[in-house]
This record gives C-alpha cells, sequence and structure tokens, in this order.
C-alpha cells in the first residue's frame, strides 16, 4: 500500500499577505510575550474582531504556539473570535453590548435589549453584558467604545446607524492647573528626599488607610512588607473595578487624575520601584485616552525622573480584578488566579515583589502625607475611622458616589447624601458591597458600614457599592441576578466555583427553593474555591435563606 504523500503541513496555514498587515497593524514583538493582550486589542480595534487566521498569523510572528494565543484571546469577553475575516479592511462590525446587571436590570434593561432587538434588524447584534461601571445612570448600552447612560432603543439605534462609536471625550483637572494649585509638591519632596521613607510608612499605619477595591488590607502595613523584600519591587495599579454596583475609581479618575497619579508615585518612591503597571478596565475608553495624555505631559513635566509607567487594558474579565489574576493577565496570559503561597508581596508580577494597590487608595496618599494621618483618621462615625467613597445606585433620588465618614450607616447614606428614598419607595433592603457582599434587609438600615462591622450577618461592605432595594423589588431576583453573574465570570479554573454557580443558578430560578441542596452548594464554594470569586459567589444566596425567607416560602 502506497503512503499517501502529506502535500501541506499540519495545522492552520498561514497567509504571506495577511502577516505582513498584522507585522505592519500590530508590530508584534517576540520578546514580549506580556504585550500578547494589547496586541489583540490592536487587531480588535480595527476589524471590530479577531479572525482565527489572525490568531495563526499573531501567534507566528510572536513565535508562539497558536493555542497559546487562542486560550489568552478565548478567555475574556471583549475579543470576538470568528472563522474567517470576510469583511472588508476597517470594516467594524457593529455590536450593541446591553448592561444587564443588577442596577441596570432594576431600570429595564431585559426590556430594552427586547426593544434593541425589534428596531436591529439584521444590521447589528446585540448581546447583554455584565456591569459597565455607570451603575447611577442605568441602563446603560454599549455601541463599539461609545457607552450610551440613560440609553432607549432609539438612541442606540441612532448610535448605531451614525457610526457613533468613540467615547465621549472627558476633561479632567489638568496637569497645569494641578500644578498651580500646589500638586506633586509632596512628590518633589521625596524626589529631593526632604521626607522619609519610613515616616510615609508611618502615617499610612496610623491613618488607617486600607485598600479600597474590597479587601481592606491595612495600605501601610503592605507597604512595609514589600519594603523588606530583597529584590527591586513592581507597582501595580488596579482600576479594573468589576465588582456589579461599583463606579467610584471612574469618578476620581474622570475629575482629579493628577491627585491619583501624585499618590501612586510617591508610593513607587517609598518602595523604591522603577517601574509601574496601571491596569484599566476596558470599559473606561475615554480614561484610558485620558490617561495616556496625561502621563506623557507628567513625564516631560518631570523629565527623567518618573519611573517608567506603562498602562495595560483588561479585556472584559471581572476575575481580573483579583490582584494574581490581574498579573496573570497583565503578563499576557488568561486572568486565572494563582495558588497560594507565595503571595505577590514576595513573588507577584514576572516573579518579582509586587505591590498591588486599588486605584482609590493611592487617590488618599498624597493628603495622608500632606495632612497627616490625623487629618484621615478624624473622620468617621461609630468607632470607625477615615472615609469611605460610596457608589450608591438603586431606589434612590440622588444616585452616584458619595464621599461619607467610614462607619455610616444605610439610612445616613440614603438621607444625607442621596436626597432620600425614591418618591413612593420605601426602604426593604440593601447590597452592602455589590454583587459579592450580599444582601441585607431594612433591619439592617442603622448598621455601621465599615470593614468588619457587617460580619455577624454574613455579609461585607468590600468596595462600597451600595445597591438600594424597596418595597417594590423582589431581593430573590436580584439575588439570581448576582448568581448569573458569577457564572459567566468564573474562570472555570475550579470545580467548585464552576460547577457551584452554576447548579445554584438552576436550582434558584425555581419557585420553590431547595434549600438544603442550596445551602450544601454555598458550603462547598466557600470551603474550596480558590479566589474570593467563588468563595464571595453564595452570599446573596445565603442572604434570601438568612434575611427573606418569606420570598422562598
Amino acid at each position: 500500500m502506497t503512503k499517501k504523500v502529506r502535500l501541506k503541513p499540519r495545522g492552520r496555514q498561514t497567509n504571506k499577505d495577511e502577516k505582513n498587515i498584522l507585522s505592519n497593524l500590530v508590530g508584534p514583538d517576540p520578546k514580549r510575550r506580556d504585550l500578547l493582550i494589547e496586541y489583540l486589542h490592536i487587531i480588535q480595534d480595527t476589524y471590530g474582531h479577531i479572525s482565527k487566521s489572525q490568531i495563526a498569523t499573531l501567534a507566528e510572528l510572536m513565535k508562539l504556539s497558536m493555542s497559546e494565543v487562542y486560550e489568552t484571546a478565548s478567555f475574556y469577553h471583549h475579543f470576538e473570535i470568528i472563522e474567517s475575516n470576510g469583511q472588508k479592511k476597517n470594516q467594524i462590525h457593529f455590536q450593541v453590548r446591553v448592561c444587564d446587571s443588577l442596577t441596570c436590570q432594576m431600570y429595564g434593561s431585559a426590556q430594552l435589549k427586547k426593544e434593541i432587538d425589534l428596531l436591529s434588524g439584521s444590521d447589528y447584534t446585540t448581546h447583554n453584558v455584565s456591569c459597565v461601571g455607570r451603575c447611577d445612570k442605568a441602563p446603560v448600552a454599549v455601541v463599539g467604545k461609545n457607552t450610551i447612560e440613560y440609553a432607549t432603543p432609539e438612541v442606540v439605534d441612532r448610535a448605531v446607524k451614525n457610526k457613533n462609536i468613540k467615547p465621549a471625550k472627558i476633561n479632567p483637572e489638568p496637569l497645569n492647573f494641578y500644578l498651580k494649585s500646589g500638586g506633586y509638591t509632596t512628590y518633589k519632596k521625596c524626589l529631593a528626599n526632604k521626607l522619609k521613607r519610613n515616616d510615609i510608612i508611618r502615617e499610612l499605619k496610623n491613618s488607617n488607610l486600607r485598600g479600597l477595591g474590597g479587601a481592606g488590607f491595612p495600605a501601610g502595613l503592605k507597604w512595609e512588607i514589600v519594603s523588606r523584600q530583597k529584590e527591586k519591587p513592581l507597582l501595580v495599579v488596579n482600576i479594573d473595578e468589576g465588582e456589579p454596583g461599583t463606579f467610584k475609581d471612574k469618578y476620581y479618575l474622570e475629575n482629579k487624575p493628577h491627585t491619583f497619579l501624585e499618590g501612586m508615585l510617591i508610593a513607587s518612591w517609598v518602595i523604591k520601584s522603577d517601574h509601574i503597571y496601571i491596569y484599566l478596565r476596558d470599559e473606561y475608553h475615554a480614561c484610558l485616552d485620558m490617561l495616556h495624555s496625561e502621563i506623557d505631559s507628567l513625564s516631560q513635566y518631570f523629565s527623567s525622573k518618573l519611573p517608567k509607567i506603562e498602562v495595560r487594558r483588561g479585556a472584559g474579565a471581572y476575575i481580573c480584578g483579583e490582584e494574581s489574576a490581574m498579573i496573570e493577565s497583565i503578563e499576557g496570559k488568561r486572568g486565572m488566579p494563582r495558588q497560594r503561597p507565595p503571595y505577590i508581596a514576595e513573588r507577584g508580577l514576572f516573579s518579582r515583589p509586587t505591590l498591588a494597590h486599588n486605584m482609590e487608595t493611592l487617590y488618599w496618599v498624597r493628603d495622608i502625607t500632606e495632612k497627616g494621618s490625623d487629618w484621615f483618621a478624624s473622620h468617621g462615625r461609630r468607632g470607625s475611622k477615615g472615609l469611605r467613597s460610596f457608589s450608591v445606585s438603586g431606589r434612590v433620588k440622588k444616585p452616584g458616589v458619595h464621599l461619607a465618614p467610614a462607619g455610616i450607616s444605610v439610612v445616613e447614606l440614603i438621607e444625607e447624601y442621596c436626597g432620600g428614598m425614591l418618591d413612593g419607595h420605601k426602604l426593604y433592603g440593601f447590597f452592602p458591597g455589590g454583587a459579592s457582599g450580599g444582601i441585607l434587609s431594612a433591619k439592617y438600615k442603622d448598621e455601621a458600614l465599615d470593614f468588619g462591622t457587617l460580619n455577624e450577618t454574613g455579609c461585607f461592605i468590600g468596595s462600597a457599592a451600595i445597591i438600594v432595594l424597596s418595597d417594590k423589588d423582589r431581593a430573590r431576583d436580584y439575588a439570581l441576578n448576582a448568581m448569573k453573574f458569577f457564572v459567566r465570570e468564573s474562570c472555570g479554573q475550579c470545580t467548585p466555583c464552576r460547577v457551584g454557580t452554576e447548579k445554584a443558578t438552576m436550582l434558584m430560578q425555581s419557585e420553590n427553593w431547595d434549600k438544603k441542596l442550596l445551602k450544601d452548594i454555598s458550603n462547598v464554594m466557600r470551603d474550596a474555591s480558590i479566589c474570593g470569586l467563588g468563595q464571595a459567589a453564595a452570599n446573596p444566596l445565603d442572604s434570601i435563606l438568612k434575611f427573606f425567607k418569606h420570598e422562598i416560602e
């Protein structure tokens, strides 16, 4: 029997013309494996999708296996992978993304999507996505990079037909204005060694400043641990606030970016870091352009005195808010949480000691360094110390970011800062910390909102995302919404989270809940999940079993 000769090598073949196109478009550096996601963004931004042939070509240009590139691209929601690139060059494929998370559901996102589908015909496609960080302006839809707040079907349809796909420009406090008001004075003192690193760390520790991304780890202690490492550390800034209900980082970034940037630079000086990575969620398109512009201005102003600063885009993965998953993403990989130990303070990004901080935590560094720890710690109620930026949405008259004393109660927050409940609505319950923080009934309206104060209830403040429910709502509907969110956002690495969220979602859609089975699933997820996503995913479910039993009986 004659053996058949193979005329072509195995696997997907690359096209010489496409290789030239991608080489000119992306300019991939095979030595920079960590830039893979940035290169995928360039292709996605240019064509509106990524074809499998482009994945094969990019893999060849970067000297990677196609599976490495494909598994990374397919992990992130914002990369649309298609079989072939049949569209004309530079023609954008329109997609409309409709947020279906907690507050958007409250304000009719399901009906919004149905009506957009009726208008769209075959001109464009629509699909639901997780929270896009505009909960105070719900419902929200996204056309290309254009985020439409208080969205209506007509406005969305008009944006598509007019090809209005670019983000609206923002006008933050510019560098010149910040400098005139005394900005970067403290950082200049650092560079001139007029301040001592240990003194700044001590002030942070005394101020009770904690990680404001949700974990609440003491900031000063974290700096101290990283500073003690032998190898020069890296600084990573986490602005991937994907927790449903959270939008405080976006607010500060859009309004006072240089207050944050100065705090970031002070932190890099204290820990002696020469390289900073800013990880920005992909939904904040206007912030991306602004950050690049302001950092360029800052680099020119300080000449060669700044550490190297790189801005990296997320690609639509909530799990990358977890610090080790974020580090994996910055390295150009799937955002899969790492096993601990080692902790990232010892071996983090590129195996170097890493200080990872939420953006708002760094926002307060300048003021605490200038005004002292007593100034920050003097704020607070019910024994708590400091200030908290609450992202408030739901059934209140004035949703938005409200700066209030730590330890304030939800009823005080609503009445003193949010203008009260909507007319005709009474407080029924609230999420104290976004989707993962659980749901409390109105019985807990006088409890202090701060780290650790809600432990006995099984809930937590987390990123301080307050979503207010009224007597017009059913808490179980929003618990189900939260669980569906966790199904979508689970990285799939561990079975308790991957299977547990899916099984719980199925059971929670029944009118009569199997309480025993749901409790068993909750316990397994808490005890056996690798990271905080799976461990906290059951909080809304457990809250219904504890505080809203009447809704499921």
